[in-house]
């Protein structure tokens, strides 16, 4: 499929989604709707088993489309109630699919940007990388439920309330992403981990992904519950069965998804 802000490029089982809105990928309604419509395709495509954000530009994201927002207002009653939905709905598309997604953040992530790439699962950044939440600096209030899930209260609360940047260097010493990694590095160290991803057993990623996201909010025993049924339901699949011989045949298991 073609897209205006978005590149997606195949390697093996590993899709790579790339924001392409120069200069500085700013988000707008396009743009989001794309994301939605790519990642949800992801749900139904059998041959991904990995995704990985990037962009094509030397900025990840710079956030939201503030040139949008004189037009929203004279779109009448309900226009900012939809374009806060399309605003979720383009994080939770990625947070949602049912594939393993990474980040790889190779500059500036911020605001809506930084949200985009806390949606993914393992994040990966350059070393010319920084985050922040810098809608104070515009005159707005927005991010702090985020900040919250990522920081400890103090650093959460000063970057909503003052924009402050957070390197990549920082966020590895704080040990929030996988690696801080020179540019050059940063692809070929995310392609390597999203190719071991996608040699997994394609329906225990699968459920692996599930768990994550539904025992994130449970109670420890009732999560415990939930990946025991898992565990369950996985040990009557063709793959698992495959894995395990292939362990004990010392070889690689040659996986159907079934």
């Amino acid at each position: 499929m073609t897209y205006e802000c978005l590149e997606v490029e195949r390697d093996g089982h590993v899709a790579i989604v790339y924001l392409n809105r120069p200069p500085v990928n700013a988000q707008n309604a396009q743009m989001r709707a794309e994301i939605v419509e790519v990642f949800d395709s992801f749900n139904d495509d059998d041959n991904v088993r990995c995704v990985v954000l990037a962009s094509k530009t030397a900025v990840f994201s710079a956030g939201a489309d503030v040139s949008e927002r004189p037009a929203i207002k004279q779109k009448g009653p309900g226009a900012y109630w939809r374009h806060n939905r399309l605003v979720r709905e383009s994080s939770l598309a990625i947070q949602e699919c049912n594939k393993p997604v990474i980040a790889a953040v190779n500059g500036p992530a911020l605001g809506a940007g930084f949200g985009l790439m806390t949606s993914c699962d393992i994040w990966v950044a350059s070393n010319n990388a920084y985050v922040s939440m810098p809608e104070i600096n515009v005159g707005l209030a927005g991010g702090t439920a985020l900040l919250q899930r990522v920081f400890g209260k103090s650093r959460a609360r000063r970057m909503f309330f003052t924009g402050m940047k957070v390197s990549a260097d920082e966020l590895y010493r704080l040990g929030l992403i996988e690696a801080s990694l020179p540019p050059e590095e940063l692809m070929p160290y995310v392609m390597a981990l999203a190719q071991e991803i996608a040699s997994k057993a394609p329906i225990a990623l699968r459920y692996a992904k599930e768990a994550s996201q539904v025992t994130s909010s449970m109670p420890p025993r009732e999560g415990y519950r939930f990946e025991q049924n898992i565990t369950v339901a996985l040990s009557k699949t063709e793959d698992a069965n495959e894995a395990q011989r292939a362990f004990l045949e010392k070889r690689t298991p040659v996986y159907k998804g079934r």
